[in-house]
């Protein structure tokens, strides 16, 4: 099947060098309207959703393809394939910056620049209380709740979690948007991806990258605390990172002019 039938690509713009935006877990494509138009003008911009979520093709999904985060990375290069890209810029929110470290690993000559949103190789402190070595925010029985939670109840656990990881309280709106799109998700593909999302460690792949990345680290973060955005930074040859105003796990929703700003800065 065409790679963009499959991930429900739509492509616009005027510009030569392509960007394409990758959402997070739960989300699609949808998640970058207050984002990706401010780019339409110098790039041509690639949207798309991962399998399982928006308009991809639900049978495509096969969970055991899908039993990593390598799978996502080679349907972005697929897509890069199909549509004869090079160069191009990466924007990829939340897991989706590891999907993207790890295609530009692959295949470092299809990407020029990443742009990695609220990013984290790794959700799970070394110690229990985080006391000791890497801290990426939550403990193993915090993710083990978590993922059991998921599992009892998807609907419980959407409206649980949305406003916790969209932080922003006093905007409750956005909290309900991200509640309906983790709700639209298909609860089978949402319950394997939030398990290859969450115990993932992408840590040990960092030194392998070579393509320059800006690193968007938001303030009052639940799910990528600050201290996950400075292991990062120290741990990505050449990278930037930027500490963003805005709050929460999704700053291109709660505060897309910022993000917008911040994009375009870098790639200046």
């Amino acid at each position: 099947m065409s790679a963009l039938r499959k991930n429900n690509v739509r492509v616009d713009g005027a510009g030569q060098q392509a960007m394409l935006f990758a959402h997070g877990f739960g989300c699609d494509q949808g998640m970058w309207r207050f984002v990706e138009p401010s780019f339409r003008a110098g790039y041509r911009t690639v949207l798309f959703d991962h399998v399982g979520s928006g308009g991809a093709d639900l049978a495509c999904y096969d969970p055991q393809r899908y039993d990593s985060l390598v799978q996502y990375a080679d349907d972005v290069l697929d897509i890069c394939a199909e549509l004869q890209l090079e160069q191009a810029v990466f924007v990829g929110h939340s897991v989706s910056a590891m999907i993207g470290v790890l295609a530009a690993i692959k295949q470092p000559q299809l990407f020029s620049r990443l742009v990695l949103v609220c990013p984290s190789p790794c959700y799970i402190n070394d110690s229990d209380d985080g006391a000791t070595g890497y801290v990426g925010g939550f403990s193993r029985g915090d993710i083990a709740g978590l993922i059991d939670f998921l599992d009892d109840n998807f609907v419980a656990w959407s409206g649980a979690m949305a406003p916790t990881i969209m932080g922003n309280p006093e905007r409750p709106e956005l909290g309900q948007e991200l509640e309906s799109s983790f709700c639209r998700t298909d609860p089978t593909c949402a319950r394997q991806f939030a398990r290859v999302t969450f115990l993932s460690d992408n840590r040990p792949d960092l030194a392998l990258l070579r393509t320059p990345a800006l690193i968007l680290q938001a303030s009052e973060d639940a799910i990528a605390p600050p201290c996950v955005g400075d292991y990062l930074h120290q741990a990505l040859r050449g990278s930037t990172l930027v500490r963003m105003a805005a709050r929460g796990h999704c700053p291109n929703l709660s505060a897309p002019q910022e993000t917008v700003a911040a994009i375009h800065d870098y790639l200046r």
